[in-house]
């Protein structure tokens, strides 16, 4: 399966395609005033990562069989388990051994679908498995939550069963730590399934669809060493095996469930088996690294107590399930979410975090990170804070979050809005989230980006309007600099920017959707003469000089080397030359260029352990003067070669 998302020349024929509204909130009727409409047709990026992995075709990889067929050859390379059938049988449901358990409820904040849990235990398979059937009515033809979805899994209604996903956690095919691991199978033939189409928007690839909501990564595909795809791993999962990128089982949260009026499968009814089953969940979360010696998260079964590496993600959900049944020991026969982070309570927050985090973010992003990057779980308000300006670029600019259909839908019919925008709008990093009238600003208006500001040599520069949201027209117009310089085709989403001389020149960009128009965004761009490098001329190798650095200044390399590393362990490395192009174009995010990794991370702008790299400090504008821009000649380089296509060779 392929997204038709056609970048042709490098990033720039994408525009069309993606200022077309390829959120998860887009809109075809641009209305600030009413809760914005998820398009019925076009491109979709409900439960897909903001960063699909946008080829040099034009297609996500993340969202192709390929990427489907890479992960289950890297954890089933055997195909034992390609029927439902057979992983049934491979984790021994129905043999007689091990703890097996059902549970029926109604998903009502997520997924809108009545589910069938089967959970297993198998301490001698050292596995722990969820098997799960989904059940949707859709009555009206309307996607969403109905207690006739419920009615139907209770009944195991096989009309309206739409598919069996199944979750194992189990050590890799040559044996080791057990990882969590992601399969679909077809409701009729038991198949399984690369794609999925979990809330009517299309059918997306495996496991991504997954991912996206359990703390999984989506790195690009790497190679092996014949040239072959690979679905790797971290590098500091523990399993070492590939296929463990990092996903996690998530809780139940009992408190956001429905249940039936059914004698038998009422929430009394299952009270005590879905704790059984967060105890479950709980045995698959390692205990944090430094941690008393016998604190353990599975006293059932010892087998899968571990603690985690001083480098990998830390299970600090744990602390919401203990929460929930109240406190170690988990004494409470009843789920009750009265969670709270101290910092979240010390801030004087708890109405943010229940009302907003708890209910839209809390349930995707605490499965995410790492123990250096561990803001992302919005666990720590200190983090949340940091989070400000991005909170604003996805949620309330480009609508890429909440990830999940029904819970954006349910965001923006709350008061959850308000709530956010009165945070995001104060400091540190205030930014502004009201239009004129005072009304909290929707995603659907038009969203000017020119892209980041950048150094070039003397030639002409072809820009770029691909990171603007919403935008069906393009205005672009040279605001500032020198006399001489033209713009060639400058209604359009890449025109041709030629320099009229050398110095600081300030470009402006403006575009519209139907009758509105975008607040302007401006570009700048320090001309430098033969001071910079040609873009078309940069490839990997000149990428590699930068991250790599010298014997004295190691930069990128310092951490991002080979294990065995003193201290942290990245979850990439730049120095083994297998699959070193993919792993580095991984870190660009062709959708939103700004936000890629390869240039926030080392300009100190998203949370990691390098802190600001040499030649890449943005705190001043590109310089007017000939030489490079000071501080930041690094960062100006990735940008061009980002620009260009990011060429290997």
């Amino acid at each position: 399966m392929r997204s038709n998302w056609l970048i042709g020349c490098a990033v720039f024929a994408v525009a069309a395609l993606l200022l077309a509204g390829c959120s998860g909130g887009s809109s075809n009727d641009v209305s600030p005033a009413a809760p914005p409409i998820a398009a019925p047709t076009g491109a979709d990026m409900f439960l897909l990562f903001p960063n699909p992995q946008v080829q040099p075709d034009g297609s996500f990889q993340t969202n192709t069989d390929a990427y489907a067929q890479a992960y289950y050859a890297a954890i089933d390379p055997t195909n034992a388990k390609d029927t439902l059938d057979k992983w049934k049988a491979a984790n021994g449901f129905g043999s007689g051994t091990g703890t097996e358990m059902t549970a029926v409820f109604g998903d009502v904040r997520d997924l809108g679908y009545g589910r069938r849990m089967v959970a297993r235990v198998d301490p001698a398979r050292q596995s722990i498995a969820f098997l799960v059937e989904n059940y949707l009515t859709s009555p009206g033809g309307s996607y969403g939550f109905s207690s006739l979805s419920m009615d139907a899994a209770v009944l195991s209604d096989a009309r309206w069963r739409i598919h069996y996903n199944a979750i194992e956690f189990s050590p890799g095919p040559n044996g080791g730590v057990p990882f969590a691991k992601f399969y679909n199978f077809d409701p009729v033939t038991g198949q399984r399934q690369l794609t999925i189409d979990m809330d009517g928007r299309g059918r997306k690839a495996m496991p991504a669809v997954c991912f996206s909501c359990h703390g999984g990564r989506a790195d690009a595909l790497t190679r092996d060493m014949n040239g072959n795809p690979v679905f790797g791993h971290v590098q500091y999962a523990q399993s070492q095996a590939d296929g463990d990128a990092q996903a996690r089982l998530q809780p139940f949260e009992v408190g956001s469930f429905d249940f039936s009026t059914m004698s038998g499968h009422t929430r009394v009814d299952y009270e005590a088996i879905l704790k059984a089953m967060n105890k479950l969940v709980l045995c698959t979360y390692p205990v944090a690294a430094g941690a008393p010696a016998g604190q353990t998260n599975c006293p059932d079964y010892p087998v899968f107590n571990r603690q985690a590496n001083s480098s990998e993600w830390q299970g600090k959900p744990a602390m919401l399930i203990r929460n929930a049944y109240g406190g170690n020991g988990l004494p409470a026969a009843t789920y009750l979410d009265s969670y709270l982070p101290q910092t979240w309570s010390n801030a004087g927050q708890g109405a943010l975090y229940r009302n907003v985090v708890a209910q839209s973010c809390r349930a995707c992003h605490m499965l995410r990170g790492s123990k250096v990057s561990d803001e992302i779980d919005f666990d720590d308000f200190k983090g949340f804070v940091t989070y400000q300006q991005l909170i604003k670029h996805d949620v309330i600019d480009r609508g890429t979050m909440p990830l999940a259909r029904i819970v954006y839908d349910n965001f923006w019919k709350s008061g959850e809005p308000e709530l956010l925008a009165s945070f995001l709008e104060s400091p540190p990093n205030a930014q502004v989230v009201r239009d004129a009238s005072g009304a909290v600003l929707q995603p659907g208006r038009p969203i000017a980006d020119p892209g980041p500001d950048r150094a070039v040599n003397s030639g002409p520069t072809r820009l770029s309007a691909a990171d603007s949201r919403f935008a069906d027209t393009f205005r672009w117009t040279i605001v500032g600099g020198p006399a001489g310089g033209v713009l060639s085709d400058a209604n359009s989403p890449s025109p041709i920017f030629t320099p009229g001389g050398t110095g600081l020149y300030v470009l402006q960009l403006v575009v519209s959707r139907g009758t509105a128009t975008s607040a302007p965004a401006q570009l700048r761009i320090s001309v430098n003469g033969s001071g910079v490098t040609d873009p078309s001329q940069l490839r990997l190798a000149d990428i590699l000089a930068v991250l790599q650095g010298t014997q004295t200044n190691p930069r990128c390399l310092s951490c991002h080397g080979l294990p065995p590393l003193s201290g942290l362990i990245p979850p990439l490395n730049y120095q083994d030359p297998v699959g070193l192009y993919q792993n580095i174009r991984s870190r660009i995010n062709f959708t939103d260029i700004n936000a890629s990794p390869l240039l926030q991370k080392p300009a100190g702008l998203e949370g990691h352990g390098g802190g600001l790299q040499s030649g890449f400090d943005l705190s001043g504008p590109p310089t007017q003067a000939s030489a490079m821009p000071v501080g930041r000649e690094s960062y100006d380089l990735l940008v061009n070669w980002i620009m260009n296509g990011a060429p290997e060779k």
